[in-house]
């Protein structure tokens, strides 16, 4: 698998007390080039602003760069949209973050294969006009709009992370469709399965799990039910995924109880999605994950499972819980879901 990586990402909150730290990054990269897995490695490069404005105002672009560039090199403060600490490094690692991606997305479509984006900061929370929730610039739905401006196609964004990706969410349409497993009620307190929906230009499918957590099992099968009937429906040229690893046990941010082994038959489930309707084309970008040794694998075991070739293992529907159930047998009898395609 391509793995898109820059040490330069680590300049964003180098050397400030916070959870996203430059270490996720690092740790994984490391561990990454120790198995040899680091030998595909795709340059980055800055984001221009216009194709940041893909998915952002030009006026939140702008904020970001002014009001990181006014810091001293060692402070760090809020940035004024929300819950996002920044310093003098943030906006230059953000656009790289974004133009990493970017650069994963240019390879995955010529050379119809997977890329990993290993970069930082994260982006599913961050909104067409506000960052938050640690993101700056939204990544994974950059790479999916580019693809539809680009291409005329479809992407599909799966997303996995412990909180709810509001700043995907606000995107839907023209092309793109999100899908998404979170803890809630947690942050940001947004998604609501009376919001799912199906549409000629995309389709949002939010499934909310109790933030007590969620047997392995049921996880697993929660996404092989929901991934392969929402694909079958979209058909996308290309499937993004958010990664974000903090739904797995022991993360100290989030934590839904998830084995890390699922992770590789997460990684199994996005190869049949991505051979079956997108001609091999799969982006994995990095959202969540805070503890650098648990992230990294998590990683690891993303893209074993990915390339290792194997069928994902058979998935009970009896092991999904009530209310998660009822929320997936409810987007399979919406009689647009078969007309719209």
């Amino acid at each position: 698998m391509l793995i898109a990586y820059d040490d330069r990402l680590t300049n964003h909150l180098e050397g400030v007390a916070h959870p996203e730290q430059p270490d996720r990054v690092r740790v994984v990269a490391g561990e990454l080039e120790r198995r040899g897995m680091l030998n595909d490695r795709i340059d980055t490069a800055v984001a221009r602003p216009d194709e940041l404005a893909r998915v952002h105002s030009r006026r939140y672009i702008d904020l970001v760069e002014r009001e990181c560039l006014w810091l001293d090199a060692a402070a760090a403060t809020e940035l004024s949209t929300g819950d996002t600490v920044v310093d003098a490094g943030s906006h230059e690692a953000a656009a790289r973050a974004a133009g990493g991606t970017l650069a994963a997305l240019d390879r995955v479509c010529a050379e119809r294969r997977s890329a990993f984006a290993l970069v930082r900061p994260p982006g599913h929370h961050a909104e067409p006009a506000r960052g938050m929730g640690f993101c700056l610039f939204n990544n994974a739905a950059l790479a999916a709009r580019t693809f539809s401006l680009k291409t005329g196609g479809k992407a599909l964004i799966a997303d996995f992370d412990y909180h709810h990706g509001n700043g995907t969410q606000a995107l839907v349409g023209d092309g793109l469709s999100y899908i998404s497993t979170h803890a809630s009620p947690e942050y940001p307190g947004t998604s609501d399965p009376g919001d799912n929906h199906v549409e000629s230009g995309g389709a949002l499918a939010n499934v909310p799990l109790a933030p007590s957590g969620i047997a392995t099992e049921a996880f697993v099968a929660i996404w092989t039910r929901t991934l392969r009937t929402l694909a079958q429906t979209v058909r996308p040229g290309l499937r993004v995924v958010s990664a974000g690893y903090d739904c797995v046990a022991g993360d100290p941010i989030g934590d839904l109880g998830v084995a890390v082994w699922a992770m590789r038959q997460f990684g199994r489930l996005m190869r049949e999605i991505a051979t079956e309707y997108c001609d091999g084309r799969a982006l994995f970008v990095l959202e969540g994950g805070y503890d650098p040794a648990i992230l990294a694998s998590c990683v690891v075991e993303t893209i074993i499972g990915f390339e290792e070739g194997q069928d994902v293992e058979r998935a009970v529907d009896a092991v999904i819980p009530a209310r998660q159930r009822a929320i997936l047998n409810e987007l399979e009898g919406r009689p647009t879901w078969t007309r719209i395609c």
